[in-house]
């Protein structure tokens, strides 16, 4: 038997002193437990997320330095670090293997991920497999490229990250070579439901097709301001699952120990896996976790909302309690209120007292706004203890219109100037929420959510405003849903004014009973579009055969296409300025992370024409 062990840790780009203590304190914790084999996730010394510094030449000489500290550490314990390699004014993906404080040899990563979020190409280049090269650094010279590693008994090798997604991924050419355990260290985004797909696709399948011990071990945490990673440490052999860890940890570093048995697997210890699948649970962690980290990593004093009692800034008011009731449980008040600089005697223990210190609310209305959505904004606010406050913009909007109305000649009326007027509302609620956001020195969180930016459905430098979107990932139709799981299921009963209410936006006279999906359409017919042109790139007509059988009224189903398109093209220039937000699910349409488009195109004129002739 063995001792092998993955760790996560929750790393900074290039925050040398952070990303090291996680390295070398989980190396102490291994140590600890007469550990043997220890892998740390992809690119864990400079973090994932430094972008383009990666070009620089600096940024891993730096790793490389800091590699040697951590190489100091590693007594009695081999340990596989991940940082970037140059060579020749070429870097490279590397997994560095140290055993008891000797450099073994670096493994470079084969293929790039180039997809959704990756843009791996952009500054890595892919190690030809079979390739082994010598390198040397100061005085010493190692094998770098496709290496194998024999310790402890074992013949090692690695698939980093994307390398196990690949049909032809080189565990094949591992189990030639006689490889017995690949590690895979990782830096896999989260999305809903991506853990079940890794265990299958990745971890058990390598098990049984390469006849291994298979150990995957990513990164933890928003590490950089988008991406949110899980934590997820799965062990496998012989199709069975040794272990899976607790994932989306608030700690630091979480380690997962198996002891192994290479020639009987029966032997092998195996763990009951922690069930924290589901959707929405898994989607409410994460997100909780992504705004601690997101909090404390800016060094900002809370968070500001503008409060309107709808579904999109009520999910993300219960999202940050759900931060507060989390992190505080998992780490205790004492760590969880000197990570984030409150006072834990002004806290006392109570999560709503938290909740206070670090979420304020306005609900700023207008001659439109409803006495049931102050309702529902007053009632959200005061259930989880948010500072709350109430004002009205009229005059705000008043002044601005006359100003307007004196250029023009005219009044505006809601005939000719229905846009103008709308956006004028919630363009004058900007300037005064961002007052209070740089008061409270807090980060101003705006509402946007998915199925607004497809459409564009949102005024800019209005509703639209904000330094962080944390449901700008999020479907309409999952959000809705959502809050009432979590009115059911997380115990959040205020919000039950705002689940009982019809999305609208209250911009025009209250006697037009506006609402979203008279603007727009049904959002489920929204999202079956979205999910159609979008993630799978079907022009207007593959849409319309794919959708028609389910759709009785098939003039109304191609209205709705058209105006999906239309609104879909003509908005990009909205989706290119949301500010930035979590990667949460499969399809995101934020163009820096996921989704590109032309600003400028023929708006798929010819492709709608074709509609009107389809049966």
């Amino acid at each position: 038997m063995i001792k092998i062990a993955g760790a996560t840790v929750n790393q900074i780009p290039f925050h040398w002193k952070n990303n090291r203590e996680n390295i070398l304190e989980a190396i102490s914790a291994a140590q600890a437990e007469n550990v043997k084999i220890l892998c740390l996730p992809e690119l864990c010394i400079t973090g994932y997320g430094c972008e383009d510094v990666f070009l620089s030449e600096w940024l891993a000489e730096k790793a490389w330095e800091e590699m040697l500290i951590i190489a100091s550490a590693c007594q009695n314990i081999t340990v596989s670090v991940g940082l970037p390699v140059r060579i020749n004014d070429i870097v490279y993906n590397g997994a560095c293997v140290i055993s008891n404080r000797r450099i073994l040899g670096i493994t470079f990563k084969q293929h790039l991920a180039n997809d959704g979020v990756h843009y791996e190409p952009r500054w890595f280049k892919p190690w030809p497999a079979g390739k082994v090269i010598e390198l040397t650094k100061g005085d010493q010279t190692i094998p770098v490229g496709d290496v194998i590693y024999e310790v402890e008994n074992l013949k090692l090798g690695f698939e980093i990250c994307e390398d196990g997604w690949q049909k032809n991924r080189p565990g094949y050419k591992l189990y030639e070579r006689g490889v017995n355990l690949i590690l895979n260290p990782s830096a896999s985004h989260f999305a809903k439901g991506k853990s079940l797909l890794r265990e299958k696709d990745v971890v058990l399948a390598a098990s049984k097709e390469f006849n291994c011990i298979y150990l995957f071990v990513n990164l933890l945490g928003n590490e950089a301001g988008r991406m949110i990673y899980d934590g997820d440490i799965i062990f496998a052999q012989d199709t069975k699952l040794l272990g899976v860890n607790k994932r989306l940890s608030f700690e630091n570093y979480k380690l997962l120990i198996c002891n192994v048995d290479i020639k009987n697997p029966a032997n092998s210890q195996h763990l009951a896996e922690i069930d924290n699948k589901d959707k929405n649970e898994e989607l409410t962690q994460a997100v909780s976790l992504a705004l601690f980290d997101y909090l404390r990593k800016s060094k900002a004093k809370g968070f500001v909302l503008s409060l309107s009692g709808g579904a999109d800034s009520s999910s993300c008011a219960v999202m940050v309690a759900e931060m507060v009731k989390r992190a505080s449980k998992e780490l205790g008040w004492d760590r969880f209120c000197k990570t984030l600089n409150l006072n834990p005697n002004e806290i006392n223990g109570n999560w709503k007292t938290a909740v206070g210190k670090i979420l304020t609310c306005a609900y700023q209305g207008t001659i439109n706004s409803s006495e049931t959505t102050l309702k529902a904004a007053k009632e959200l606010a005061e259930s989880i203890g948010a500072e709350f406050h109430s004002w009205l913009i009229d005059d705000e909007v008043k002044a601005y219109s006359q100003k307007i109305e004196s250029v023009i000649g005219r009044s505006l009326q809601w005939k000719t100037d229905d846009i103008a007027l709308q956006n004028i509302q919630a363009r004058s609620r900007s300037p005064i929420i961002w007052m209070l956001a740089n008061v409270k020195q807090a980060v101003l969180l705006t509402t946007s959510n998915r199925s607004e930016g497809d459409v564009g459905y949102a005024t800019m430098d209005g509703d639209t405003s904000g330094s962080l979107a944390p449901i700008a990932g999020l479907s309409k139709v999952f959000i809705i849903q959502w809050l009432k799981w979590a009115e059911t299921n997380l115990g959040h009963a205020g919000l039950h004014t705002v689940n009982n209410l019809e999305p609208t936006a209250e911009l025009r006279p209250l006697e037009n009973h506006q609402t979203d999906e008279d603007d727009l359409m049904p959002y489920k017919v929204l999202l079956e579009i979205e999910k159609l042109a979008i993630l799978e790139r079907k022009a207007p007509e593959q849409v319309w055969h794919s959708m028609k059988a389910n759709y009785s009224d098939h003039s109304k189903l191609k209205n709705h296409i058209r105006k999906f398109f239309r609104l879909w093209t003509i908005n990009q220039w909205k989706r290119e300025r949301i500010a930035p937000s979590f990667h949460l699910d499969e399809l995101n349409v934020d163009p820096r992370t996921w989704c590109r488009f032309p600003i400028l195109s023929s708006g798929f004129e010819e492709e709608l024409a074709k509609l009107d002739s389809l049966t």
